[in-house]
């Protein structure tokens, strides 16, 4: 598919080389020449230098014949234009990039149904979302939503003293009275999607897929269930962090910011009422133990600089804080943060990467099972997506002990309605269930894509 990502910062440059690498055919355009000498040297993509409201640019980029056209600049009300620009061209599906919290949900809804915008993406606003999810389930490193939440997939390592260290899945599976599948392990740089005589070990950091009421029965069991975070205390006064403090305000949390800038301090106290709003540099060790840091339930650090996110959380971990989380948008950080303890991370740029190479997938599918959801996880090396499975499907009235699958897929999770089911040997897949399925080394657009 031809894709013209417009914009190309952190979270654009993402986009485009994740769209590159699954093969579409991508156009970046920025008004930085410099910027668009980088990108076609370091990745496969053609290259624009220009306004991306300008038609004599979106003409040179090919918008009049695209299939998907992403606008990403700084600016809201420009990408909104630069799509409505695109679309008259002839681009078929065309997202933009609105972060402002001024556009609430209703004149989000008016504007894209005027502009005929495909999808309006806030990626601060999906990034507080994921906060917010770790920080109501802290026993789990991260957490990926399916299916209007009826199922959910966890990531968390095992301890030393675990008891799923030195056992089958087969073994674990019949210790526990629970509903659950592990799916994935990754164990160093390398990720298994393991069937059942797997011998997990300690180290290994698992996804395991669940209902979340059988998710908290398995941890409990574990004794590594963590209660909810009730009281945090928030680095940096981003946008992302006004979009989670409103959330944990809305929850009954208690809430405290760290901002550093007095003008942007002012602002927050005035959209936040319930949260306290401390003006001063959270880099220092004394204020932060000033504002209750030994003290608190979790630590998130959403300064604009990763370095610093990662330092201060690794103190805030010395101080026995319970649960830390830390922003980064640099891919080389992510995977080293991992490696030097720190506990959960989430990445802008990953997040909105998944959206947006979800949708190029379903666009790409014509046959009905198209890609529903789909997330990145274990550093980008597997996948898990959710598919509706469409009324003549190949799949359904077989049990899946008699399907014959690819190398490397697993299915994790079948939701029929509202009922959720951890699948065996002997269930089925019937026409309108939503299937869960992880896969490493494989590129599926489609749920028969699974087959052998």
């Amino acid at each position: 598919m031809k894709i013209i990502v417009a914009g190309c910062g952190k979270i654009g440059t993402s986009i485009l080389a994740n769209l590159a690498q699954e093969g579409h055919d991508v156009v970046a355009v920025d008004k930085k020449n410099e910027v668009i000498a980088e990108l076609t040297n370091v990745y496969d993509v053609m290259g624009v230098c220009g306004n991306a409201v300008d038609c004599d640019t979106l003409e040179e980029a090919g918008a009049s014949d695209c299939g998907m056209f992403v606008a990403m600049t700084d600016s809201d009300e420009l990408n909104m234009l630069s799509c409505f620009i695109a679309k008259r061209m002839g681009a078929q599906n065309t997202i933009a990039r609105i972060r402002n919290p001024e556009y609430n949900d209703s004149s989000l809804g008016f504007m894209r149904q005027h502009l005929e915008l495909s999808m309006a993406i806030n990626p601060e606003l999906r990034t507080a979302a994921e906060l917010y999810n770790i920080l109501k389930f802290p026993s789990a490193l991260k957490i990926e939503r399916f299916s209007r939440r009826n199922l959910e997939m966890i990531e968390f390592r095992l301890d030393d003293d675990s008891d799923f260290a030195g056992k089958t899945l087969v073994e674990i599976r019949k210790k526990f009275d629970a509903k659950f599948l592990i799916c994935c392990v990754q164990r160093g740089e390398e990720v298994y999607i393991p069937g059942g005589n797997f011998t997990l070990q300690s180290g290994d950091k698992i996804g395991l897929t669940a209902s979340m009421p059988e998710m908290q029965k398995l941890m409990k069991m574990l004794g590594t269930l963590k209660k909810q975070a009730k009281n945090i205390l928030i680095l940096g006064g981003s946008k992302t962090a006004f979009y989670l403090a409103k959330m944990l305000e809305e929850g009954g949390n208690t809430v405290k910011i760290i901002e550093q800038d007095e003008k942007r301090c002012a602002e927050l106290t005035a959209e936040l009422p319930s949260a306290t709003i401390i003006h001063g540099n959270g880099a220092e060790q004394e204020l932060l133990m000033e504002e209750g840091l030994s003290t608190c339930d979790a630590f998130v650090a959403l300064t604009g600089i990763d370095e610093e996110n990662i330092l201060i959380s690794i103190f805030a971990s010395m101080q026995k804080v319970p649960k830390t989380i830390v922003k980064i948008n640099r891919d080389e950080l992510v995977s080293m943060a991992q490696k030097i303890g720190i506990e959960s991370v989430v990445s802008p740029k990953i997040i909105t990467s998944n959206v947006l190479v979800q949708l190029a997938r379903a666009l790409e599918n014509s046959s009905g099972s198209s890609v529903e959801t789909l997330y990145k996880i274990f550093d980008g090396k597997a996948e898990a997506l959710e598919f509706i499975v469409a009324q003549d499907s190949k799949l359904t009235g077989k049990m899946l002990k008699e399907i014959k699958l690819k190398p490397n897929i697993l299915i994790g999770g079948i939701m029929r309605g509202r009922k959720t089911i951890i699948p065996s040997g002997v269930d089925m897949i019937l026409p309108g269930d939503r299937v869960i399925v992880i896969s490493s080394n494989n590129r599926l657009n489609d749920i028969l894509d699974i087959l052998k």
